[in-house]
């Protein structure tokens, strides 16, 4: 069936001038190629991807990305043209498996140097460690948020070889671009400004502390502002790199697709009419599409696919068309690229040993992050088990866990013993556990604001929680009202809204992130300095000496009326 569908995907990439060598523009044109990556969140190696085809009936799974098969893929599209440009459209790295993550994404970086990527916008993650780490990750050194991973692959990492942009988030102190609103690039005699931004709402999905002084302006105004700057500059043509994206229904590789929604689709239609193409990312779904005129991109997840972009410019140095072409990046589909397959290896042998590390024997293969119809997953109730045991010492005797924050199911192989690397690519952001104080009235209120999120109602809201807590909620009900009176339980006794609760949840949560305000009201704060993934594999060694326990939830905690 592979066979058959990379059959297919190479007559239409022929037709659409997507895959195979692009056709020549018209006379008085120059043809521009780009190749854009998004959302790579560190994704060294080759891993699932599921997908259904524009030109195949039924879905398929393979296994594509890994950075030794886009060197192999980037290596073959540079023979065809070696003034081919290698962009991003941000979340290169943060939210990464452990091969990356256990490095502080180190080696992640140095590969992207290694692919040659030029640019790429910043995205939320980028900023998952703060702006100085960011900083760092860009310019290189030790002086890291991280000092237990930094610079321990290679103590003279010297950051990233390609220039980060960000025109929409600014020094609140000085009003200036924190980092490169836009970049120039001559390419066969085109002066392109390439412009990069991040979604407005990065503060709400990043840990506040670390992004203290920086404002992130309006995505459209911000790109609109650097194109004319370009503009006085010379350039001509003008690309947007922006970590922000959209949905479609359509296939990934569907040619003009036209049923983009989302957020994408309002800031394409307030740009410079100038801008013809916009690569976005964030929303990890592959799509090319046209939105008035308008080239929107994303490719994506973690490696699996690549968009292949020709521009055909006309003798003004205007961009005439824009044609683009989605591929799966699948092994041995070209030559090897072997410095990048020896730089994979040498990783892989250096990180063997820590990431095969025995933790625990556990009674269960996988444990799913997948939430049932109530919005309670058995991972998230288990790492919030976790949270609460490693804090009773601080009186802690309810947790809360955001879904955002499991990035993997937590899969174990058929002997059942859980290794350190499975367990940390489930929590891979190194968040530490803070302890706070939360009147029952405030508990109450913070149950409520997971209905009051812009999706109101989606799981994704959802609040994981830990055994002592109960309760039910029915959305039938008005918002504010959507938990059930009288039916929250502590430890099977109801809540009262006078009394006082001792909570922990990770400091991205405890800082009011992600929709939940609430957390930032807490009063008698105290980050204990635990990271997540310690006491998530702690709980896992103490129901390993007591039998072992089962490592899922049974009973429910919440509950669902409508």
């Amino acid at each position: 069936m592979k066979q058959s569908y990379l059959s297919l995907l190479v007559a239409a990439c022929i037709s659409l001038a997507g895959c195979a060598p692009l056709a020549p523009a018209p006379r008085g044109a120059v043809d521009i190629n780009l190749v854009a990556l998004n959302d790579f969140h560190g994704h060294l190696e080759s891993s699932k991807f599921v997908y259904k085809s524009a030109y195949e009936p039924r879905e398929q799974t393979i296994t594509a990305g890994g950075i030794d098969n886009l060197a192999a893929a980037l290596q073959a599209f540079r023979r065809e043209d070696r003034e081919l440009l290698f962009v991003g459209a941000g979340d290169l790295v943060g939210a990464s498996p452990a091969m990356s993550s256990m490095w502080a994404d180190e080696p992640s970086l140095a590969a992207l140097n290694m692919l040659g990527m030029d640019l790429s916008s910043v995205g939320n993650h980028e900023f998952d460690q703060g702006r100085m780490e960011l900083l760092r990750k860009q310019k290189g050194g030790c002086m890291s948020s991280l000092p237990a991973k930094a610079c321990k692959f290679d103590p003279a990492f010297k950051g990233a070889a390609f220039t980060y942009l960000a025109a929409n988030v600014t020094d609140s102190a000085t009003g200036q671009p924190f980092m490169p609103a836009y970049a120039l690039r001559q390419v066969k005699g085109v002066k392109i400004a390439f412009i990069g931004a991040v979604l407005r709402d990065t503060a709400s999905v990043v840990t506040a502390s670390g992004i203290a002084g920086l404002a992130f302006g309006d995505e459209a105004q911000a790109i609109n502002k650097a194109a004319a700057a370009a503009r006085t500059e010379g350039a001509t043509a003008f690309v947007v790199l922006i970590h922000e994206g959209g949905d479609t229904p359509e296939a990934f590789d569907q040619a003009e697709c036209s049923q983009l929604k989302g957020p994408i689709v309002g800031i394409a239609r307030q740009l410079d009419p100038a801008i013809r193409l916009i690569v976005s990312g964030h929303t990890h779904k592959g799509f090319q599409c046209k939105v008035e005129g308008r080239t929107i991109t994303q490719a994506q997840m973690g490696g699996h696919v690549l968009t292949r972009i020709k521009l055909a410019v006309d003798a003004n140095g205007a961009v005439q068309d824009v044609t683009v072409r989605n591929v799966p990046v699948v092994e041995g589909q070209y030559p090897v690229d072997a410095k990048v397959a020896a730089y994979l290896a040498a990783v892989k042998a250096r990180s063997a040993d820590a990431l095969a590390r025995p933790v625990a024997r556990v009674s269960s293969r996988s444990v799913t992050r997948t939430l049932n119809p109530a919005g309670e997953s058995a991972l998230g109730g288990l790492i919030a088990d976790a949270a609460v045991e490693a804090t009773r010492a601080d009186g802690a005797q309810i947790a809360f866990m955001n879904v955002g924050g499991m990035r993997a199911d937590f899969d174990v192989g058929e002997n059942l013993v859980a290794t350190f690397g499975q367990a940390q690519v489930v929590l891979p952001f190194s968040n530490t556990l803070v302890v706070m104080d939360l009147t029952g009235a405030q508990l109450r209120g913070l149950l409520e604001q997971q209905f009051a999120r812009p999706n109101g109602g989606d799981h994704a809201a959802m609040l994981q929680v830990s055994s002592a807590l109960h309760y039910r909620w029915d959305r039938a009900r008005p918002l504010g009202a959507r938990v059930v009176p009288d039916s929250i339980r502590i430890n099977g006794v109801p809540l009262a809204d006078a009394a006082t609760y001792r909570v922990v949840a990770n400091n991205f949560l405890a800082e009011g992130a992600d929709g939940f305000p609430m957390f930032a009201r807490a009063t008698n704060k105290r980050d204990t300095g635990i990271v997540d993934l310690d006491a998530f594999i702690g709980l896992l060694v103490k129901r390993d000496k007591a039998g072992p326990l089962p490592a899922a939830v049974t009973a429910p905690r919440i509950e669902r009326l409508n």
